[in-house]
């Protein structure tokens, strides 16, 4: 299918007319299955045009950046509106790579403007990543078969090299299979078995970009956790995932391992990264808190345990402090009782806070669920509404909503910044938990005085 000139930018339109440019990679492969690619997504190969050349007609028309000049690469930012975010494209040209050793970064590159647009795509990884489209006439360039492996829905390298040059490869691999619910070829499959342990090489950063990627895109996850178990990846990306395969959880409460059943509670988790995460790590310490009572097992105090497993574990990945915050406080309270007084339900909105309390409620729903028993959740769907009322009368849970502060109280009882003053906004806090219409300036200054008054006795 050609493209209608009229759509393309005078900067891409300029490009055309000097050389041969082509949508490449996934952009092409998701055009081909349907999936919608905005504009603003698309990145380039031209050929015909020398670097410096490219470079220099670029600058006409925008910023270009030379980052990756060395590569045969540029990052081009057309002029936006000042009400708008800038676009930026990667703009290369036909490059081969060759592996200089092992490890992502041990290659070298060779860019040619003459370079044929088939030898660039047979450096690539798979052969569904190996399609180029041409902007001018539409037409597809497919040197390795990618098309026919998108119909067969098949993951297949184009040689066992592309995993020696970067062992990333191996993990999108896995990502893709999840994400697309393709199947793994098996040649491909037996050579990420055989070189899984080269996974050690790659940085932090990028494993967990690629596990995001699973996590957040494949309608089930657990494909590809399960694939990474079966290849021997995942024992050395996520150690402590792998170790819970094969434990048993005897007792009438679980239908899975401990493995099978994170697997499960990922999948029904709802979609944000964090909650994804906190359902695949919620159980991670249960091999170890395991105790065999009879014909049935305890797990006592796996939660604690394993909020402070999960925190050793995103560490290790690299992901934010906020991030981890979040994860490890829905791992360690996911144990939670839905059985609670209105003064339980206020506390726990109030340690969870207000935009956790019900990530809460849907790991507890995807954790029953994964148990394989039929379990019903209507005590969590309960309890959530009873939070909703809650969040919506606007009551005090933390003391900025308290009706006095720090400064007031020192005025008015003469005192200094210190343990003390902690200790008695502690105490209000406390007592308009148990009953919100106390949260009234008179009400909690006489509070704080009778509390002041006998603080040194206590």
């Amino acid at each position: 299918m050609k493209t209608n000139p009229h759509t393309r930018p005078d900067w891409l339109t300029q490009l055309c007319e000097r050389g041969q440019v082509y949508e490449v990679g996934g952009q092409v492969r998701d055009r081909l299955l349907g999936i919608a690619q905005p504009s603003k997504d698309f990145d380039y190969l031209v050929t015909g045009i020398p670097l410096e050349e490219l470079i220099a007609g670029l600058k006409k028309d925008g910023r270009v950046d030379l980052v990756g000049k060395s590569f045969g690469v540029v990052k081009f930012t057309p002029p936006y509106p000042a009400d708008a975010a800038p676009v930026t494209y990667d703009i290369a040209l036909p490059r081969k790579e060759h592996s200089t050793g092992v490890g992502h970064t041990d290659f070298a590159v060779d860019f040619d403007h003459t370079c044929p647009v088939e030898d660039d795509l047979l450096r690539r990884d798979f052969t569904i990543n190996a399609l180029a489209r041409n902007v001018v006439t539409g037409e597809i360039v497919d040197p390795a078969g990618g098309r026919d492996d998108l119909a067969a829905q098949r993951i297949r390298f184009i040689s066992e090299q592309a995993f020696l040059e970067d062992p990333l490869r191996m993990l999108r691999a896995v990502q893709f299979a999840a994400r697309f619910e393709f199947v793994i070829e098996e040649k491909t499959l037996a050579a990420i078995a055989k070189h899984a342990a080269l996974i050690e090489t790659v940085s932090a950063e990028r494993i967990a970009e690629e596990l995001n990627k699973l996590l957040l895109k494949a309608r089930q996850p657990s494909v590809g956790l399960r694939l990474l178990h079966t290849v021997g990846m995942l024992k050395l990306i996520l150690p402590e995932l792998d170790l819970c395969a094969g434990v048993d959880q005897p007792g009438g409460y679980h239908a899975y391992d401990v493995f099978e059943h994170s697997l499960r509670a990922v999948d029904e988790a709802p979609g944000a990264l964090h909650l994804k995460w906190a359902a695949l790590l919620h159980d991670i310490n249960k091999p170890q808190a395991k105790q065999v009572e009879g014909d049935k097992a305890t797990f006592y105090g796996h939660e604690k345990k394993g909020a402070r497993t999960a925190k050793i574990i995103l560490k290790r990945l690299r992901y934010s402090n906020d991030f981890i915050d979040r994860v490890v406080a829905l791992v360690d309270r996911h144990m939670f009782t839905t059985e609670v007084t209105d003064k339980g339900m206020r506390r726990l909105i109030r340690r969870m806070g207000q935009d956790l309390v019900l990530d809460l409620l849907n790991l507890r729903r995807a954790d029953v669920i994964a148990q394989g028993m039929g379990g019903k959740t209507e005590d969590v769907d309960e309890l959530e509404q009873r939070i909703r009322d809650e969040l919506a009368r606007k009551p005090p849970f933390g003391l900025s909503d308290l009706a006095v502060d720090g400064a007031i109280l020192m005025a008015q009882l003469n005192l200094q910044p210190g343990p003390r003053l902690g200790a008695i906004l502690h105490y209000l806090m406390e007592q308009v938990l148990d009953d919100p219409a106390l949260n009234t300036r008179e009400s909690l200054l006489s509070l704080a005085a009778e509390f002041n008054a006998r603080y040194d006795l206590e």
